[in-house]
């Protein structure tokens, strides 16, 4: 029997902070409370902060156990409706920055994207991309393997990709889909 492996997130982008703040996830822990957006499976967090430490909104910061050098500890995963109305104001930009600073991720998306079911693709999924621009995508896929976001939208049309692909991880967050290509449900 094979056990599947935890998943950690490895970064985290801050959406807002409180000083001197109660956690959600943990009764009774007080500090400073960060809500973040983790960088490799769009995991919403809330961190412990270390006192007298200065963040700003959209601060990248190291949370894996051995290299964590602004926060304490992982508190635990929220849920979308969890997040202060700052948080959910930074969080498009985040998701926005993680596409872009992981293009290769994405466009590998583009390049091994495969049916979900016998009549829907996963690049139908992606905001702008119905059955005929998919097929462009399909089509230029197998000639070449695309190598970056501009390679698409030259090569398809389809106006800023990693825009899309945002679009895209913002409907996963905000819960209610029926199908999850880039966000690690949040389990109760």
């Amino acid at each position: 029997m094979q056990t599947q492996q935890k998943k950690y997130e490895s970064v985290a982008y801050v959406l807002d902070f409180k000083l001197n703040s109660e956690s959600l996830t943990i009764k009774g822990k007080r500090g400073t409370i960060i809500q973040a957006i983790g960088g490799d499976y769009f995991m919403l967090l809330e961190l412990l902060g270390i006192p007298g430490v200065n963040y700003v909104i959209l601060e990248k910061l190291n949370i894996s156990k051995d290299r964590r050098e602004k926060v304490l500890s992982v508190l635990g995963k929220l849920k979308y409706e969890s997040l202060s109305s700052i948080a959910k104001n930074a969080l498009p930009q985040a998701v926005e920055t993680i596409v872009k600073e992981n293009e290769q991720r994405f466009v590998n998306f583009f390049n091994t994207a495969m049916p979900v079911t016998p009549r829907l693709n996963s690049l139908e999924l992606i905001p702008g991309i119905g059955k005929t621009l998919m097929g462009v995508i399909l089509k230029e896929k197998e000639k070449k393997p695309f190598t970056s976001f501009k390679d698409i939208e030259e090569r398809v049309g389809l106006k800023d990709p990693a825009k899309k692909i945002a679009e895209r991880i913002l409907e996963e967050l905000k819960g209610n889909q029926q199908i999850y290509l880039f966000v690690k449900q949040f389990k109760e």
